[in-house]
C-alpha cells in the first residue's frame, strides 16, 4: 500500500504556542517511513514547513502518489508534542484537502493521543492514533477492529480501542534522511554560540522522562523513559555527519548523564545541544558533556524556590544555591547555558529578577518566567478539571487567556481565542 506522511506548513499567528517556530526534522515520520517500507509499503514524506510548500503544492505532491493512507500531524515535530499549538487550524485545513486526494486519512499527535474523539471530529479524518505512531501505522492495513491504540468511526459512533502506544525504542532503526532534505535544514535549534555554517539536525537518544512534573503534557505520549541503544544512536549520528550536518540537537525530554553515550559522541567531534535538568548532573559529568561537544544546555529549573519546585512536583534534591553553582559550572564548559523559568505564581518577582541578574552577570541566561498553559494530558489539567473531555482544549485555552495579561517573550500580541482560530480553518 501507499502512505503519504504530511507535515503542514505551520503558521503560528494568534497562537499561544511558545515553542521554536523554525522547521525541524519530522522524526516521527522518519521512523514511520522506515517501518512501513520494511513491511513492503511505498512511502513519501511531504514536509510543508521544511520545504515551504503551499497547501496546493502539498496536495499536488500527495496526489502524485495516490495514497491509500494520508497521515497528518497536529504538532510541528516530536520535539514539541508536549507544548503543541492548542488550535487545530492548519491540521484541519490540511485534512480537508487530503480527504480529496487519499483513500483514507489518519491523524497523529498530542491532540489525537489526549482527546481522540474531539480530534477525529474536528479534523474529519478516518482514524487517529493514540500515543506514539511509528509502530501503529503499519498495522492500519489490517482489520481496524483488531488494532490497539486507535480511534475511528464505526457507524455513527467513535470507537476508541486500547490505550496510548509506547514504541519499543530498542528496536526502532537508525534514521536515514534524504540529503536534499538535510541541506534545507539550515536551522540549528537552540544554538547561540555561532552562526550556522552547515546544516543542523535533530535526533533522540532516549524517549520519555522518569519525572512527572505538573506542567508537562506527556501522560499520553513520550512518557515512560526508554533509552535507544548507543550503537543505533552512533549509526544515525554517523549518517547525519556524512550528510554534512555540523550541529545536532537531541530532543530527548530529559538528556541524562550517561558516560557511554557522551564518550561515543565525543569521538565524532560534533557540536550539539540538549534539554535536561542540571540538578541531575554532577560536576565531572558536566565536564564530560562539555568535552563531548555540547554548546547549548536548556535546563529546566522552573522555580527559584524549593516551595515552587515542590508545587510543580519537580522532586529536586538541590537547593537553589546548589542549582546556581551547577549552572555556573556548566557555563565554564558549555558556550550557552539557559535556566528555564515558569510562572508558578509563588515566587517573588523581585527575587526572580535578582536571581536572573546574578546568573546573567556570570554568563548564564535565565528567561522571564513563562505563564503555565494547563495542557490537556498534564497533571495540572487533571488536577483542575479531571480527565480531558470534548471541550478540554477550549477550557484550558480560555483559562489561560483569562488568567494572564502577559505571555511568553516571543508573543508580540495577545493570543486569539481558540474557537476563533479554529473557525478560520473551517
Amino acid at each position: 500500500m501507499r502512505f503519504s506522511l504530511v507535515n503542514p506548513n505551520w503558521d503560528f499567528a494568534g497562537s499561544v504556542y511558545f515553542g521554536c517556530r523554525e522547521p525541524h526534522l519530522p522524526l516521527e515520520y522518519g521512523y514511520s517511513k522506515a517501518l512501513l517500507e520494511a513491511a513492503g509499503h511505498e512511502v513519501q514524506i511531504v514536509d510543508g514547513q521544511l520545504e515551504q510548500l503551499s497547501i496546493e503544492e502539498i496536495a499536488s505532491r500527495v496526489r502524485s502518489l495516490n495514497p491509500d493512507y494520508s497521515v497528518v500531524t497536529t504538532a510541528p515535530s516530536y520535539l514539541f508534542w508536549r507544548c503543541a499549538p492548542p488550535e487545530l487550524r492548519l491540521p484541519m485545513e490540511l485534512a480537508r484537502v487530503l480527504r480529496d486526494v487519499s483513500k483514507a486519512t489518519v491523524a497523529i499527535g498530542p491532540h489525537a493521543s489526549t482527546t481522540p474523539r474531539t480530534t477525529l471530529n474536528k479534523l474529519g479524518v478516518d482514524v487517529v492514533v493514540l500515543g506514539e505512531c511509528e509502530e501503529v501505522l503499519p498495522q492500519l492495513t489490517g482489520d481496524r477492529a483488531e488494532i490497539s491504540s486507535i480511534a475511528y468511526r464505526a457507524g455513527n459512533a467513535v470507537r476508541v480501542q486500547g490505550t496510548v502506544h509506547e514504541s519499543d525504542m530498542a528496536s526502532l532503526p537508525a534514521l536515514s534522511w534524504d540529503k536534499l532534505l538535510i541541506e534545507r535544514h539550515s536551522h540549528h535549534h537552540h544554538r547561540f554560540d555561532s552562526e550556522p555554517v552547515g546544516p543542523g539536525a535533530e535526533m533522540e537518544t532516549s524517549r520519555g522522562c522518569p519525572y512527572h512534573c505538573t506542567f508537562c503534557a506527556k501522560d499520553n505520549f513520550r512518557n515512560t523513559f526508554r533509552r535507544r541503544p548507543v550503537e543505533i544512536v552512533a549509526r544515525e549520528l554517523d549518517g547525519l555527519i556524512a550528510a554534512g550536518i555540523e550541529y545536532v540537537y537531541f530532543i530527548d525530554e530529559i538528556f541524562l548523564p550517561y558516560r557511554d553515550l557522551l564518550e561515543m559522541i565525543a569521538e565524532r567531534q560534533i557540536k550539539f545541544g540538549i534539554q535536561t535538568r542540571i540538578d541531575l548532573w554532577k560536576p565531572d559529568m558536566i565536564d564530560l558533556l562539555g568535552d563531548a561537544g555540547c554548546v547549548s544546555i536548556e535546563a529546566g529549573v522552573e522555580s527559584i524556590t524549593e516551595q515552587g519546585r515542590d508545587q510543580l512536583a519537580k522532586k529536586c534534591k538541590l537547593s537553589t544555591g546548589e542549582i546556581s553553582e551547577r549552572l555556573l559550572h556548566a557555563k565554564r564548559k558549555v558556550a550557552f547555558v539557559q535556566a528555564n523559568l515558569l510562572d508558578c505564581q509563588t515566587d517573588d518577582p523581585d527575587e526572580v529578577e535578582s536571581w536572573r541578574e546574578y546568573l546573567q552577570q556570570h554568563g548564564v541566561w535565565a528567561n522571564k518566567p513563562v505563564p503555565l498553559f494547563p495542557y490537556p494530558g498534564s497533571p495540572d489539567y487533571t488536577r483542575r478539571w479531571g480527565a480531558p473531555d470534548d471541550h478540554a482544549w477550549e477550557r484550558a485555552h480560555e483559562f489561560y487567556l483569562r488568567q494572564f495579561d502577559a505571555f511568553s517573550d516571543i508573543q508580540e500580541q495577545r493570543p486569539a481565542d481558540l474557537i476563533q482560530l479554529e473557525t478560520v480553518g473551517r
